[in-house]
């Protein structure tokens, strides 16, 4: 069954390694294969990834697009310890990632480090509030992410 994407003008997504910007009218393409995908809006690039948890999305990305390499593993493995010796209780969302990855999930890896940069502006907001009604267990299952 082939993946239908339907792009705005102007749009951009990666296919594979390549860049693929639509014209300027809507569009809609069925892509057929095993080939890595995303849309522009799930795109983070060095300059955007400002925050922890926006790295290592970007790493899981990087991963994700070119795939697993020791490099990316290891610079993966320096970013989820620092996040969680200065944020414990993003564990869960840690795990969750390290959970897709083993089993070779990437794309879903992905959606799971962008739960954990919603709980990371979370930790942000509560900080600046002074830290009341902060969630600590992390996402409950069949939660979305």
């Amino acid at each position: 069954m082939a993946l239908k994407v339907e792009l705005k003008p102007g749009e951009r997504f990666i296919l594979g390694t390549c860049v693929i910007t639509n014209d300027n009218q809507r569009t809609r393409l069925y892509i057929e294969g095993n080939a890595p995908i995303l849309r522009e809006k799930d795109i983070l690039t060095p300059e955007t990834a400002d925050t922890p948890a926006k790295r290592i999305y970007l790493a899981v990305q990087m991963m994700y697009l070119m795939g697993e390499d020791e490099s990316r593993r290891n610079i993966y493995f320096e970013l989820i310890n620092d996040i969680l010796r200065a944020a414990p209780s993003t564990y869960p969302y840690i795990d969750r990632i390290n959970n897709e990855i083993l089993t070779g999930s990437l794309y879903k890896a992905l959606r799971e480090a962008k739960a954990l940069i919603t709980y990371e502006e979370e930790l942000l907001t509560h900080a600046q509030l002074g830290g009341a009604g902060l969630r600590q267990d992390g996402p409950a299952d069949g939660e979305p992410a």
